[in-house]
C-alpha cells in the first residue's frame, strides 16, 4: 500500500502547477491507470513516488508519500541513454537478482515475455533493440526483483501484439497494486479498475483531478453523459435568468420613471412608490443570489485542434510506391556478422491507401520503414516526410518549438506559429522551453504540425500514435482516416490498424503477408 497525502507538484521554470492537492491510496488488486493531455504530470507523479531526485531538477512538490517500506518496480517511458553500449548480458548480470534465479525460472520469464531463452545472455547491445525488446528488457528486470508495487510508464509503447495480449493479462491478473500511464485505449478497456484523470484547465492555469473507482469505458462514456447534462442544465439556467432579468428592467425602468414623475402633492402615491422601490430592490437580491448559485458551464481541458491542408490529394491510379528488396538485413551487425531478418519483401502501394506493417518485436519493421522513408524522401513528385520513433532523429532539442517551425523568419510566420502551437494546447511558456523540456507527446504534436505546415501528400509514420494521450489519439486517428494523400506506417495500436489503416500487412521472415485488420482488435494478427 502506498498513500500520497495532498501533493501538488509545481513546474520550477514557469511555476505552473501541474498537480494540486492529489491525495490517494494504492491498494492491493488496484489497477489504477493515469490519464490527460500530454505534459499533464503523469510521468513525473510516477518518477516522484519512486524516486524523488528524478524530478528535482525541473519540479517542486508538496505533500507526504508514504511508502509503507514497500519495494516498487519501476518501468520507465525510456530507458537511460548510457545503457545503449551496454550488451544485454552485461545488465542483466549487473542486477543481483539475476543470480538468484534458476535456468528454468529464467526460461519461463523470457517465455512470458516472448523472449528467447538465450535473451538474457546476448552480447547484443541495449542500443540496438528494437522498441518493444527494450520494454520486454525493462519488464523482464522488474519482475526479477519481485516488487511489491509496481510503477509503469507507458508499458504498452512499442510492444507487439503478441506481447500486448500477454501484458494485458498480467496486469489484469497480477495481486499487486498497479499505477500505470498508457496511450492505448483497448489495453485501459482490459486492465484498469481505476481511472486518474489529471486536466490542466483555463488554458493550463488550473490543475484539477478526478479519481472514478471503474473501468476505462465506463469512465469516459459517463463523463462525457455528466458533462452533456451539466451543460445543458447550466445553458437553461442562464436563459431563465436572461428572461427574469429582462422583466425585473422592465418593472424597475417603470418604478424609476414613476418616481421621476411624483408629486409633493401625492404623499400616499409616494408611499406606495417606496414600497414598490423596495419590492424591486429585493427581486433584484433574490436574482443575484440565485445567480451565483447557478450551475457552472462544464471546465475541462479542451481537445486538441489540427488539421491538414484539404487540397492534398493523391490519385488512385498514381503509384507512391513500388518496392522491392531481395533481403531485409539488422541495421547493426551481430556477433557472427549481419542477421537477415526477413527475404523477397514486395510492397506496392497506390492512390490513398493508409497501410500499416505489424510484427513481431525485432522482426525488423522500422528498419524497412527507415529503407521506405529513404527512397520515398528522394522523390520529386511527391512530398514525402517521415515521422521515425525515436524523435531526435527530427528534432533539435536545443531549440524551442518556435524556433523549429521557423522557415522564413518573418513577423507573420512567427505568429502564425504561435497560433498553431495554441491549437495543440501549447502554453506561451512552452512554447519558448527547449524541445528537450517537452513531452514525448508534444514531441509527436510538433511533427504532426510540421507535416501539416508543409503539406505533405505522403506520409511515412513510425507508430504515429505512441505517444498522444487516450484522448488525443481519437483526434489523430480522425485527422489521419481523412488525409487525402497516403500514409505507410508500422503501428501496434489496435485502435489506429482498424479505424485508420485500410491494408495491413505483417512482416515475417518470409516477406509481408496481407492479413485481416479485424483480427487485430482480438489480439490474433501477430500470432
Amino acid at each position: 500500500m502506498i498513500q500520497l497525502k495532498h501533493i501538488s507538484i509545481t513546474h520550477k521554470k514557469d511555476l505552473r502547477e501541474i498537480v494540486t492537492d492529489f491525495s490517494y491510496t494504492l491498494n492491493p488488486g488496484d489497477k489504477a491507470a493515469l490519464i490527460g493531455e500530454e505534459g499533464n504530470g503523469k510521468s513525473t507523479l510516477l518518477k516522484l513516488i519512486y524516486q524523488e531526485s528524478l524530478v528535482e531538477g525541473y519540479a517542486d512538490y508538496t505533500g507526504e508519500i508514504v511508502k509503507n517500506g514497500q519495494k516498487i518496480g519501476y518501468l520507465a517511458q525510456e530507458l537511460p541513454k548510457e545503457l545503449g553500449q551496454s550488451a544485454v548480458s552485461e545488465y542483466f548480470y549487473s542486477l543481483p537478482a539475476f543470480f538468484d534465479q534458476t535456468p528454468r525460472e529464467l526460461g519461463k520469464l523470457a517465455g512470458s515475455l516472448g523472449l528467447p531463452h538465450s535473451f538474457f545472455y546476448e552480447e547484443r547491445k541495449i542500443g540496438t533493440l528494437s522498441g518493444g525488446e527494450k520494454v520486454k528488457l525493462q519488464l523482464a528486470a522488474i519482475l526479477l526483483g519481485s516488487p511489491d508495487v509496481l510503477l509503469l510508464d507507458e508499458p504498452s509503447n512499442d510492444i507487439d501484439l503478441e506481447t500486448l495480449g500477454w501484458l494485458e493479462k498480467f496486469v489484469s491478473r497480477c495481486s499487486l497494486p498497479i499505477l500505470y500511464v498508457s496511450h492505448d485505449e483497448m489495453f485501459l478497456e482490459r486492465t484498469a479498475n481505476t481511472i486518474i484523470h489529471l486536466e490542466q484547465i483555463r488554458r493550463k492555469t488550473v490543475a484539477k483531478h478526478t479519481i472514478a473507482k471503474m473501468g476505462y469505458r465506463q469512465y469516459i462514456t459517463g463523463r462525457l453523459g455528466s458533462l452533456e447534462r451539466q451543460e445543458q442544465l447550466a445553458r437553461k439556467e442562464r436563459s431563465e435568468y436572461k428572461k427574469q432579468m429582462e422583466r425585473f428592467r422592465q418593472i424597475q425602468q417603470k418604478v424609476e420613471y414613476q418616481q421621476n414623475t411624483i408629486t409633493r402633492q401625492n404623499p400616499h402615491g409616494g408611499q406606495l412608490l417606496k414600497k414598490k422601490i423596495h419590492s424591486v430592490k429585493s427581486m433584484e437580491r433574490r436574482f443575484e443570489k440565485q445567480f451565483a448559485e447557478r450551475t457552472e458551464l462544464p471546465d475541462i481541458e479542451e481537445a486538441i485542434f489540427i488539421k491538414f491542408p484539404e487540397d492534398i490529394h493523391i490519385p488512385n491510379g498514381k503509384v507512391v510506391l513500388e518496392f522491392d528488396l531481395d533481403q531485409l538485413a539488422a541495421e547493426e551487425p551481430q556477433q557472427y556478422g549481419q542477421k537477415v531478418l526477413s527475404r523477397q519483401i514486395h510492397l506496392r502501394v497506390q492512390g490513398p491507401e493508409k497501410v500499416c506493417i505489424i510484427g513481431k518485436n525485432g522482426a525488423g519493421k522500422t528498419t524497412l520503414l527507415r529503407k521506405i522513408a529513404e527512397e520515398l524522401l528522394a522523390r520529386k513528385d511527391i512530398r514525402a516526410a517521415y515521422m521515425p520513433q525515436d524523435y531526435t532523429e527530427l528534432l533539435d532539442l536545443g531549440k524551442t518549438p518556435v524556433e523549429f517551425l521557423q522557415r522564413e523568419y518573418s513577423k507573420e510566420e512567427y505568429s502564425r506559429i504561435r497560433t498553431y502551437l495554441g491549437s495543440m494546447k501549447y502554453t506561451a511558456d512552452e512554447m519558448s522551453h527547449a524541445i528537450a523540456e517537452l513531452s514525448g507527446g508534444q514531441k509527436a504534436k510538433l511533427l504532426f504540425l510540421k507535416m501539416s505546415m508543409e503539406g505533405n501528400n505522403v506520409l511515412v509514420l513510425d507508430e504515429p500514435t505512441r505517444n498522444f494521450s487516450p484522448l488525443s489519439n481519437p483526434v489523430i486517428r480522425e485527422l489521419l482516416k481523412g488525409f487525402g494523400g497516403t500514409i505507410i506506417s508500422v503501428s501496434h495500436d489496435r485502435s489506429y490498424i482498424t479505424e485508420v489503416c485500410s491494408t495491413v500487412y505483417r512482416l515475417t521472415e518470409e516477406g509481408l503477408d496481407k492479413i485481416d485488420a479485424a483480427a487485430i482488435g482480438l489480439g490474433q494478427a501477430d500470432r
